[in-house]
């Protein structure tokens, strides 16, 4: 006797769904850190092992928040740029589990717009 399938969803193989693996889980985030020299930027590790970098002119900054952003919702990496008079500035955020590798890559391509007058 056959019964028909009474559970919900579709049915297909595995090779056609195309499953990936991807990156997960928070990485090392000395890929970010490493990113900063002392010649161009201050960085401070606070009470709370957060740790905060500014460049020397205060216009960028960076925060690690191992256990999350106080007050923030699950922010574990802050990144700031402040604007001038005629443009403003931007933020970007990424979570407590962000793996490293794409803060990194964000990072990279904020210093990349940098360049001294």
């Amino acid at each position: 006797m056959n019964f028909p399938s009474t559970s919900p969803g579709f049915s297909t193989a595995t090779d056609a769904l195309k499953v990936h693996t991807w990156q997960l889980g928070p990485g090392q985030p000395t890929l970010v850190l490493d990113q900063f020299s002392a010649e161009d930027f201050h960085m401070v590790v606070d009470d709370r092992a957060d740790v905060h970098v500014n460049s020397k002119d205060g216009r960028f900054y960076l925060g690690w928040f191992p256990l999350g952003r106080p007050g923030g919702d699950g922010e574990g990496w802050k990144i700031a740029v402040t604007g001038t008079t005629k443009v403003p500035g931007y933020s970007i955020s990424f979570d407590a589990a962000t793996p490293a590798d794409i803060v990194a890559a964000t990072v990279t391509c904020v210093l990349e717009t940098a360049h001294p007058r």
